[in-house]
């Protein structure tokens, strides 16, 4: 059988041990967290653990949690009617709420001149590319930031945050929406008084102790430096490609970028075409955003950059997570350029 290797952790990570362990621990707590008997309290013990958790990695203690159904349902609790000046760079759950305004530059990095009435992404889900937040910005998306690269949310100095679980290695379908002090955010869902009266429905207790689990593992990991030496692997791919290659270009590779992410383009070899053949050659990667219904579409991100639509449509990404090493990366380059190889002799 195909031993696969797996390069698109921008698009959902593993489910960690200490997820998984932490999930099975309380599969069988059946109580309520809104009922005052010893089962709900017992649940509700459980819910207010991870929500620790999740706000120690993210240096929140002093925000408040709260807990969504994904990263999207926060991006609309965040977004609803704020009407927020924002980029083309920004992931689909925060462009169907911004007005698209805010110019992008070829490097990536996004112009904001009124930081209070608008929304600027961390860190890109495409290209890795890190932005500089300006104080005092309404609202951020740190969905791929956070857990990779160092951060805390009391020091942004923003007003709203989102991340998502399982982009850290928790399940997916559990999320959360960070806000600074006493800001107003109006409820999506209304009913009971769950998660401080801002999203009603009884809580995902399971998926919520996986998330404060896997918050605390990828803290751990943050600060033991294993980021660093995935970005020492990515880096050895780029140089592969910057070797043996002439005419492939790599996106952000001059600034700053989250260390597991590159994104590349090789000229009139399409993206779906690339991502099929590592498919099939055991190789899992992505052209942009997972978040397309399973689509192949022009990136975006790439076109408010100013990339030609010859690069555009022939750009892929590897993301890596920290199970990868640089036997996978080799693997990847020789069955990748030979691929490019063939099809370049065929196009010729």
């Amino acid at each position: 059988m195909l031993q696969r290797i797996y390069l698109d952790h921008n698009a959902s990570t593993p489910l960690r041990k200490e997820a998984k362990d932490a999930m099975l621990a309380v599969i069988d707590e059946f109580g309520n967290p809104s009922s005052i008997h010893l089962e709900g309290r017992k649940a509700k013990g459980i819910v207010e653990r991870a929500r620790a958790q999740v706000a120690q990695a993210l240096g929140a203690s002093n925000a408040k949690i709260i807990f969504t159904s994904s990263a999207t349902e926060a991006c609309a609790l965040a977004f609803k009617e704020k009407k927020l000046l924002g980029s083309k760079v920004e992931h689909d759950a925060v462009l169907a709420w911004i007005s698209t305004t805010l110019k992008t530059n070829m490097d990536g990095r996004v112009t904001v001149e009124n930081p209070t009435q608008s929304a600027l992404q961390l860190a890109n889900s495409e290209t890795g590319i890190i932005q500089n937040l300006p104080k005092n910005l309404a609202a951020s998306d740190l969905t791929q930031a956070f857990g990779k690269i160092p951060l805390a949310f009391s020091w942004l100095g923003i007003g709203l945050g989102v991340i998502s679980g399982h982009k850290i290695g928790g399940p997916k379908g559990i999320g959360a929406l960070i806000i600074n002090g006493d800001l107003d955010v109006e409820p999506l869902i209304i009913g009971g008084g769950q998660e401080k009266g801002i999203r009603a429905g009884t809580e995902n207790v399971i998926a919520i102790a996986g998330f404060g689990a896997a918050a605390e593992a990828s803290s751990k990991d943050l600060n033991a430096g294993l980021w660093d030496e995935v970005s020492g692997i990515r880096d050895t791919l780029e140089d592969f490609i910057e070797t043996e290659t002439d005419d492939t270009v790599i996106i952000g590779k001059k600034v700053d970028r989250l260390p597991n992410t590159s994104c590349f383009s090789v000229p009139g070899w399409k993206s779906e075409v690339q991502v099929m053949q590592m498919d099939l050659a055991g190789f899992s990667i992505s052209a942009g955003s997972a978040c397309s219904s399973g689509k192949v579409r022009k990136s975006k991100v790439l076109e408010a950059m100013g990339y030609t639509e010859e690069v555009n449509k022939s750009a892929v990404r590897v993301s890596l997570g920290l199970q990868t090493n640089i036997e996978d990366i080799e693997k990847f380059f020789h069955s990748w350029n030979s691929s490019k190889k063939f099809f370049q002799a065929r196009a010729t």
